[in-house]
């Protein structure tokens, strides 16, 4: 289970659904350029320290289910 994050009077967890798709919808994310982009999407995400609950390369598009820990006072 997610940790949540909390002030004393405040409970959160943001959970994104994020998808990619190349234009037309296209079919090109398969062999070296699917595993291009899930390199990508994972050393991005590492970066920003946002963590992906799930998510697959498909041959047309990128479903992602992000989560990260960020206070309402800094969304706002």
């Amino acid at each position: 289970m997610m940790d949540k994050s909390n002030l004393s009077y405040t409970k959160w967890i943001y959970m994104y659904r994020v998808v990619f798709i190349p234009k037309y919808r296209r079919r090109t994310m398969y062999g070296q350029l699917g595993k291009a982009v899930r390199e990508i999407i994972r050393k991005l995400c590492e970066y920003k320290g946002i963590e992906i609950a799930e998510g697959s390369v498909s041959v047309d598009h990128v479903p992602l289910c992000l989560t990260f820990s960020l206070p309402p006072c800094d969304v706002l």
